[in-house]
């Protein structure tokens, strides 16, 4: 079952790239702040790299001024998570979160099984709003769209 509104992010450890590679733990990433964290199936996948990041990456600033964090969640190791976020020019801030292992991916119930298409498992598409480490909104895609879980429908969905 996947995470819920009203439950707590889980604790397991993760690799930022925010320039630099560095392991953390996934509940200190969401506690004490306001953070958004979408999921994607796979760094340089189109749907990933044409729409998702860079709708991200275009309204990073609306997010900053309203206060929330932004981070980027893949199955993908960090070496490939850090190349991707500097082909799309990432901004300085959006944490790209890599998840070689699947475990964070694993404990929020929103993996994906890819192997029909050589990808094994992978994140599903979504978009989560967390307050303190409580997740306040999930929004997770059905196969093939991308539109609950779009920066733009998240903007939508959390503004106050």
């Amino acid at each position: 079952m996947s995470i819920q509104p009203g439950d707590t992010i889980p604790d397991t450890t993760i690799q930022v790239i925010d320039g630099d590679i560095r392991p953390a733990q996934s509940a200190a990433l969401f506690a004490g702040r306001k953070a958004l964290l979408f999921g994607v199936p796979g760094a340089f996948t189109p749907t990933c790299s044409n729409k998702h990041l860079p709708g991200y990456s275009a309204h990073f600033a609306e997010f900053q001024q309203r206060g929330i964090s932004v981070m980027c969640l893949a199955v993908n190791d960090g070496y490939v998570m850090q190349a991707w976020a500097a082909s799309q020019k990432v901004p300085a801030g959006l944490l790209m979160l890599a998840d070689g292992n699947a475990s964070f991916t694993r404990a929020l119930g929103l993996e994906l099984d890819g192997t029909a298409f050589g990808m094994g498992l992978r994140t599903r598409r979504f978009a989560l709003y967390a307050e303190d480490g409580v997740v306040r909104l999930l929004q997770v895609e059905a196969p093939g769209e991308l539109r609950l879980s779009s920066a733009e429908a998240m903007l939508a969905a959390i503004a106050h």
